[in-house]
């Protein structure tokens, strides 16, 4: 089941492109699934069918209670932070031997088709990273791994948008609380822009990922290379955080982002990112509104 937050309430897509409109009392699908009320989405009565192009899309879940971010988590990632290690003068510890995960200070997720904002106060090296998200559908405290996938409501796609200038000097300096500054500026999680229901998939999941700037392809790998599967990220992340529906985990991006080629997102720019059955997340970049327009200038 593919379920969308719009600003016409929760929609299933019931046919390719055509959103079947539910009559639930329901704001979204973070609601929907804060409620339990998966299942009765898979059967509510339709009010009216729309295009999806006829509605404006929201975040899936536009207020997770928890976001959390998994770190090095694709090989060909891990590489190039090692070389990027390398030429600071760095040590790089290497792959990691478990999963590694940061919970965010953010409260809203971002939408698709909306704005990503360059923020004023680190307009320089702004990236993006595409991942696949999981959405916790049910409480997962301590779970083991064969019943972490019990608790998933299904997967979207986010773009972990981070500052680089912000994150680095909080590496170099060790500070744990900067990086997570850095990818918390408003609008940089976008997600969506539909949520896909974990009984869509089979284990173990592989799925194709791809990001592309303007239309050219940055990002290429599927997440069947991942160092630590769905599963496994949701066990190791409820044996630290009590997740609950709506919560959303970031299950890492694969080589290719700006910082590892020198191409930081400036206004004007277009990021798409692609996952095999799952659709296309698009978001314009754009300036803050607190950016002078003689700041812009320089």
């Amino acid at each position: 089941m593919r379920l969308y937050s719009t600003d016409a309430g929760v929609a299933r897509e019931d046919s390719p492109g055509m959103l079947s409109l539910l009559a639930l009392d329901h704001t979204d699908v973070g609601e929907v699934l804060r409620r339990g009320d998966l299942e009765t989405a898979r059967t509510a009565a339709v009010t009216s069918t729309r295009p999806v192009h006829d509605v404006t899309l929201r975040a899936p879940v536009p207020a997770p209670g928890q976001v959390v971010i998994a770190g090095l988590n694709y090989p060909s990632h891990a590489e190039e932070a090692r070389e990027l290690a390398a030429s600071l003068g760095r040590e790089f510890s290497g792959l990691p031997t478990e999963p590694s995960f940061q919970l965010l200070p953010i409260t809203a997720a971002h939408d698709p088709d909306a704005a990503i904002r360059v923020p004023a106060a680190a307009p320089d090296q702004v990236d993006y990273e595409g991942e696949v998200a999981v959405v916790i559908g049910r409480t997962a405290d301590d779970v083991p791994v064969e019943r972490a996938w019990d608790c998933v409501a299904g997967l979207t796609i986010a773009n972990d948008v981070s500052a680089r200038d912000v994150q680095l000097s909080a590496l170099l300096s060790g500070s744990i609380a900067g990086i997570a500054d850095a990818k918390s500026f408003p609008t940089f999680k976008p997600m969506g822009p539909c949520l896909v229901t974990a009984d869509e998939f089979t284990l173990p999941v592989d799925l194709r990922i791809r990001t592309r700037v303007n239309g050219e392809l940055r990002q290429d790998d599927r997440t069947a290379t991942m160092l630590f599967d769905f599963p496994t990220l949701v066990s190791a992340v409820s044996r630290r955080y009590r997740l609950e529906p709506g919560d959303v985990i970031l299950t890492g991006t694969p080589s290719g982002a700006g910082a590892f080629c020198d191409a930081y997102l400036t206004e004007g720019d277009v990021v798409e990112v692609e996952v095999e059955r799952l659709g296309v997340l698009r978001n314009p970049v754009g300036w803050s509104r607190s950016v002078s327009s003689a700041s812009l200038r320089r």
